[in-house]
């Protein structure tokens, strides 16, 4: 699945189309939090590949900085030991249990990343964009993050509060580098002012204009008080900020400064998925480094809301992390990846609850979706011994489902390859599976099929190949939501033998009516959505 280099379309050279997900810390192991953003870009990314563009769909962890360090001595490792431990232990297996189809997984300690974010920041300093200063202020180590005044809360006793994990700050003093950050608050807005786009949903835009308009602090790229992280190459009594460290893998990962030709090919993301929380750092800060390189700036900033359980932001700091696991081991995977985009506006804080789960499930899911399919393969095989029929009486009923299914396609193809509304996307097309479930409901073919005159089976055979033709275009629109489900789907079909891989299937042409043949096998294989046992204590 992984695409490397430029393809060629037209005489042209094409670039990929590029999704990214934040590069995520390795304190801990993953928690739904952290799945929610890469089932969503990995939706994303299959849905262009299903339009049959070339993609590049990256992740993976950052690993240096204060908190990593902190946490590898507490568990009495070294920082590299820890990583490694995480990385190859919960984050790479989680997300293959998810069925993630990442083109690459990048390590913020690997070689490959940290040569060229040397050499990156070597090239601002000599172009005088770095200057050695001191600063002062109060500093998150859970966000590595120096914060504004304004930016904390209070605890009862006066305790000044990080605002995001609800712990108390500390106050740092340090000699330090500074990038020349404030000087690029007007091209910043006049680039926000030129793409209104950039940064979405228009309420992070917002946040973000309007931060950047009260004035910018240029932004200390160093630490001297720790070292772990990646040196300065011409001050080795410093490390290089973790942020900008992080921020410079959407480069490193596709060849900046090593491979030109990938880098031609795929930088700059069309799309960051971030967490609002790290907004800032992705809207700001990293536009400005790649205006000071000379460097194109990436198509949209997309902020994903939190996931939230008892009102509280789920991560680990906050006793609310729940593993994935949990969860799929319950529901299986591709109940899960629906789930969350389901069940939440992309953008929107949203809270998770096992009973609004298995409410979905069986409701959309089972009876809906899953109930469909399974009557379908049992019609077949009950009227035609499994061999679908020929449509030869097609009328007005027929039309409105075909329509239905141009709707669908066109709508979830806008809202979720476009829009990234993954939750209107998914709503679209189980639109059209309720409408196709009241279609076998108005024309009853068991009752049809009593009829044994040539109209009456000519009748019953167009209902039902109606029905197969509708879920065939479902099994395309859902699989880069549920892949597994829907290759179970197009083989118990008949769909593999005559149009070949459900992968190769482009998802514009889903809408384009008659492409089962008659006589396809169909099958009733085991049920997509099995009822669910009881909730796990």
């Amino acid at each position: 699945m992984a695409a490397t280099g430029s393809e060629k379309q037209g005489g042209e050279d094409v670039k990929s189309f590029y999704v990214s997900t934040p590069i995520y810390y390795v304190n801990d192991a993953p928690h739904l939090g952290h799945a929610y953003t890469t089932v969503a870009g990995d939706v994303l990314t299959r849905w262009h590949r299903q339009r049959g563009e070339k993609v590049w769909y990256l992740t993976g962890t950052d690993e240096h900085g204060q908190k990593i360090m902190r946490t590898a001595e507490a568990n009495n490792v070294t920082p590299q030991a820890w990583c490694d431990k995480l990385v190859e232990e919960s984050w790479k297996p989680l997300w293959e249990h998810l069925g993630i189809g990442n083109d690459d997984f990048i390590r913020t300690t690997e070689k490959r990343h940290t040569d060229r974010v040397q050499e990156f920041v070597q090239d601002l300093y000599d172009k005088d964009e770095i200057y050695k200063g001191g600063y002062e202020g109060p500093y998150c180590v859970g966000c590595e993050e120096y914060k504004l005044p304004g930016d904390l809360i209070e605890a009862e006793d006066g305790t000044k509060l990080c605002p995001i994990h609800k712990k108390p700050v500390e106050i740092l003093k340090e000699e330090n580098y500074f990038f020349k950050l404030s000087q690029y608050g007007p091209k910043l807005l006049e680039f926000y002012a030129a793409n209104p786009g950039f940064i979405q949903p228009e309420s992070a835009r917002n946040e973000v204009v309007n931060f950047v308009k009260q004035g910018l602090q240029d932004l200390s790229i160093s630490r001297s008080t720790f070292d772990w992280g990646v040196p300065v190459p011409w001050d080795d009594k410093h490390v290089i900020y973790v942020w900008v460290d992080a921020l410079l893998n959407y480069a490193t990962a596709v060849g900046y400064g090593a491979n030109q030709e990938k880098f031609d090919a795929t930088f700059p993301a069309n799309v960051h998925l971030v967490g609002k929380d790290i907004l800032r750092f992705h809207a700001v800060i990293w536009p400005a480094m790649l205006m000071a390189q000379g460097l194109p700036l990436p198509g949209k900033v997309v902020a994903n809301g939190w996931l939230m359980v008892g009102g509280e932001k789920m991560s680990k700091s906050n006793l609310t992390g729940i593993k994935p696991q949990d969860l799929t081991s319950h529901f299986g995977v591709d109940a899960y990846r629906w789930y969350f985009l389901r069940a939440i506006a992309f953008g929107s804080d949203g809270s998770f609850s096992w009973e609004d789960f298995t409410a979905r499930y069986t409701s959309e899911l089972a009876n809906d979706y899953g109930n469909l399919a399974s009557r379908l393969a049992a019609m077949v095989g009950k009227y035609y011994g499994g061999a679908l029929p020929e449509a030869t009486a097609a009328g007005e009923p027929e039309q409105a489902v075909r329509d239905g299914l141009t709707k669908a396609v066109a709508e979830a193809d806008r809202k979720i390859g476009e829009e990234l509304d993954f939750q209107g996307g998914i709503l679209s097309i189980f639109d059209f599976v309720k409408q196709v479930n009241g279609y076998i409901t108005e024309q009853e073919p068991w009752k049809v099929a009593k009829d044994e005159s040539p109209e009456g089976r000519a009748r019953l055979a167009t209902i039902l190949y109606t029905a197969a033709e509708a879920l065939r275009g479902v099994a395309v629109l859902l699989n880069p939501v549920m892949p597994d489900t829907s290759q179970k789907l197009w083989e118990s079909l008949g769909a593999e033998e005559s149009l070949g891989a459900l992968a190769d299937q482009r998802m514009l042409e889903a809408a384009d009516w008659g492409r089962l043949s008659p006589g396809a096998t169909v099958t009733k294989g085991a049920v997509l959505f099995p009822r669910l046992e009881e909730k796990p204590e």
